[in-house]
């Protein structure tokens, strides 16, 4: 993997479902490429973080990245990219199949969980959001 875009990403929901945003920070050479966090209305905390993954990505191709590292506290979205678990909710199989078409536009990409503390700033975009409604 030559040179890949680090992709940190998270979503969040107060309640499940509840209203809903995401963050995410890209970098290139550990400097800060672009971030954003948005406001999603009320989702679940599932498709925040789906989501979170999908703008980044967005982002990272419209920033010329060929190769990505994706980093996400989110197990279950980072085990069901990975193959590791099936993805049965008709909703989230939407996002799970729109977030596999953008990882197929990358020479090479890598999905790995992380903690939790690991994720602050994606983390701070996304409550940033949140507490602007």
């Amino acid at each position: 993997m030559a040179n890949p875009m680090i992709l940190f990403c998270d979503g969040a929901s107060r309640g499940n479902p509840g209203p809903g945003a995401y963050g995410f920070v890209l970098y290139q050479d550990a400097l800060v490429v672009f971030e954003e966090g948005q406001c999603l209305g009320e989702v679940t905390n599932n498709i925040a973080e789906y989501r979170a993954m999908i703008r980044g990505l967005e982002a990272a191709l419209k920033h010329g990245a060929t190769d990505i590292i994706v980093k996400s506290d989110s197990e279950l979205m980072v085990r069901q990219l990975n193959g590791i678990y099936k993805v049965k909710t008709p909703h989230i199989l939407t996002l799970f199949q729109e977030a596999q078409a953008l990882l197929r536009k990358f020479s090479s990409t890598k999905i790995q969980h992380i903690r939790r503390e690991e994720n602050r700033r994606a983390d701070a975009l996304c409550n940033q959001a949140l507490d602007a409604v």
